[in-house]
């Protein structure tokens, strides 16, 4: 393969990569607006971006899957049309369900470009170049999250929300006319049979599993959650009987790098997700920032990420990547710990300091992470494994926004945040960071246990 030709493919994955986040952190800020037009409660607007999720989550590894089967830059490609075509389609709609509908239509469009970038750029790079443009796609992430929630509140404000699904179709179109003109194409499972059945299954189960964490703390929730578990057991026994499983079980049964890899990154997600939505509650009700403000404030971790990332990436292609993610995991402990320590008058300067912390060890723990999932398989299961390691950074995000839902029903209960229990909304915030924290000290071990993938 050309430079001309990495570069391309380089380009149109950079690109997707910053469509997803940035979409995401710029449509957080234009909730109160969408709400307000289409009158939606509470829970109703929280289903925004939830459905979003919830889709993503259930399609990442069968589409992987399929990717791996028909072509990866086919699907990648078709993902970029589908979220293009449903941003158009979120312009016109004219109520909150249908909104929702679209959602969830993006979300399976996502859910096709998170299943293959990742592969598509491991295939397409040496093994001495992979943390460099690894590095490179995970800085692209961080600069959309950074640049969403700004450029998402100056489009809200003064051309409406939908002009920010106007923004997704022309950089969606951009990055698929890029991936049109590359000539390669990736298909090492081509010809094998597809597993519709353990499909099928594992979505329905990922579905009750969410659906049911966003219930608690009601039975329905439990329930729900139960349901889940017991389909993902039932999914893991098909798929070590059938032929051609959808996910290759194989992979975490005899391959220690790939399953205390991708557990490294379900608890660091877990860890770290409900962090920019807590400190946003924090500064605008507790310290009384307005929204800018606020964001100004919060923007200090993405841009560590964003600035650090390719640096880390490039590290861990000549250092052990769990060396490297070990310590980012670290750090990122260490972030989450001097949280628990936030009241009513912390300075603000501890606020940013914690947030450049949890930035730079992020930064540090990602790309590393990645680097490790990926070289730690065969490339007819490269699909596969980006669509694991997608679906562990979704099911950590539920996770950690699940925790923190239930920590406010428990400390706050179902009212609106005022005044009257700002304390037990600060008892809420950090009970969770001490939990948070807990959970990423713990997921160092998991990262340092992976072993060395050098050998030795």
């Amino acid at each position: 393969m050309t430079q001309s030709q990495q570069r391309s493919i380089l380009t149109a994955t950079v690109v997707a990569a910053f469509l997803s986040a940035f979409m995401g952190s710029s449509l957080n800020i234009a909730l109160p607006t969408i709400g307000a037009e289409f009158r939606m409660n509470a829970v109703l607007l929280s289903w925004v971006p939830t459905a979003f999720t919830l889709a993503a989550a259930m399609l990442l590894v069968p589409l992987g899957r399929l990717a791996d089967i028909h072509g990866r830059k086919r699907f990648f490609i078709l993902g970029l049309l589908v979220s293009a075509v449903s941003y158009i389609l979120a312009m016109v709609v004219q109520s909150g369900e249908a909104l929702l509908a679209v959602r969830v239509v993006q979300g399976s469009g996502a859910a096709m470009l998170f299943a293959t970038s990742t592969a598509i750029l491991t295939s397409s790079f040496a093994p001495g170049e992979r943390g460099r443009v690894l590095g490179i796609n995970t800085a692209a992430v961080y600069t959309g999250l950074s640049a969403g929630p700004f450029l998402g509140g100056l489009l809200t404000q003064n051309l409406g929300w939908r002009s920010i699904f106007l923004v997704g179709t022309v950089l969606a179109v951009g990055a698929g006319v890029l991936a049109w003109r590359i000539p390669a194409e990736w298909a090492e499972a081509k010809g094998e049979p597809f597993d519709l059945i353990g499909s099928l299954v594992y979505g329905a189960s990922v579905a009750a599993a969410m659906y049911g964490l966003s219930r608690l703390p009601g039975r329905d929730g439990g329930a729900l959650m139960l349901a889940g578990a017991a389909g993902l057991v039932a999914f893991v026994i098909w798929e070590q009987r059938v032929a051609n499983p959808v996910l290759n079980v194989e992979l975490f049964r005899h391959n220690r790098v790939f399953t205390l890899s991708n557990l490294a990154a379900l608890i660091n997600y877990s860890a770290t997700t409900a962090v920019g939505f807590l400190l946003s509650l924090y500064l605008q009700y507790i310290r009384g920032l307005p929204p800018q403000t606020a964001g100004l404030v919060l923007v200090a971790q993405p841009v560590m990420q964003a600035v650090f990332s390719p640096a880390a990436g490039r590290l861990s292609d000549r250092v052990e990547s769990r060396i490297v993610a070990s310590v980012g995991m670290a750090i990122t402990a260490t972030g989450l710990t001097t949280l628990i320590f936030l009241g009513p008058n912390t300075p603000l300067v501890h606020v940013i300091g914690s947030l450049v912390l949890l930035g730079f060890g992020f930064a540090l723990f990602s790309s590393p992470n990645t680097n490790a999932v990926m070289s730690s398989v065969e490339r007819r299961y490269y699909g596969v494994a980006s669509a694991t390691l997608g679906t562990m950074r979704l099911t950590g995000q539920m996770l950690s926004l699940g925790t923190t839902m239930l920590l406010f029903a428990i400390f706050i209960g179902r009212v609106q945040i005022t005044p009257e229990v700002y304390p037990q909304f600060l008892a809420a915030m950090r009970t969770a960071f001490t939990l948070f924290s807990a959970l990423c000290f713990a997921g160092i071990f998991a990262s340092l246990a992976r072993g060395n993938m050098r050998g030795g």
